[in-house]
């Protein structure tokens, strides 16, 4: 599926990952490939994914990458989307 980050200042992250798993406002939850269609709000959390996207230039700095391959972006809130095997959140 396609996972595309984005906050006021940049688009953080764009490319093919595996699976996504957001802070929603009722608890953390993952979707994976062909995921059913959802919109959420998102919470102070961590957003999580699986794969090797393309990181935006200058931008590495605010992931972190586990040695199992998966990386994970710090929030404050934010807005979720998924539709069409197309992931998109919009972070504060």
């Amino acid at each position: 599926m396609h996972l595309e980050i984005v906050t006021p200042e940049a688009s953080l992250v764009s490319g093919e990952v595996s699976s996504v798993t957001v802070p929603g406002v009722n608890g953390e939850y993952q979707m994976l490939d062909n995921h059913a269609a959802t919109v959420s709000l998102l919470v102070a959390g961590t957003v999580k994914f699986e794969g090797n996207p393309t990181i935006a230039d200058g931008q590495e700095g605010k992931f972190t990458k586990t040695p199992d391959g998966k990386w994970s972006l710090v929030i404050a809130s934010g807005t979720v989307e998924m539709n069409n095997n197309k992931v998109i959140v919009l972070a504060d």
